[in-house]
């Protein structure tokens, strides 16, 4: 194995969107930095079952905006 080829591997703080803090190992930063999440598990629609919220700000959701005045009806289909 060649030698000073790994990264430090030290303990951080990572503070939650609510404000919680927990200590853990790893490679980001230096000893003893604090990483401030943006998102996380607790208020992401991915995880809080919210997809409907995410889905109306994606593009499908743009999309049909832009486009719902065209009168298209593809139901009824000869």
């Amino acid at each position: 194995m060649k030698a000073d080829i790994h990264p430090d591997y030290h303990e951080i703080t990572v503070v939650m969107t609510d404000g919680t803090e927990f200590k853990t190992r790893s490679t980001w930063g230096k000893e003893g930095d604090v990483l401030k999440l943006e998102i996380d598990t607790k208020t992401h629609p991915a995880w809080t079952g919210g997809q409907a919220k995410l889905l109306e700000r994606g593009q499908l959701a743009r999309f049909k905006k832009r486009f719902s005045g065209f009168g298209i009806d593809n139901s009824s289909k000869s």
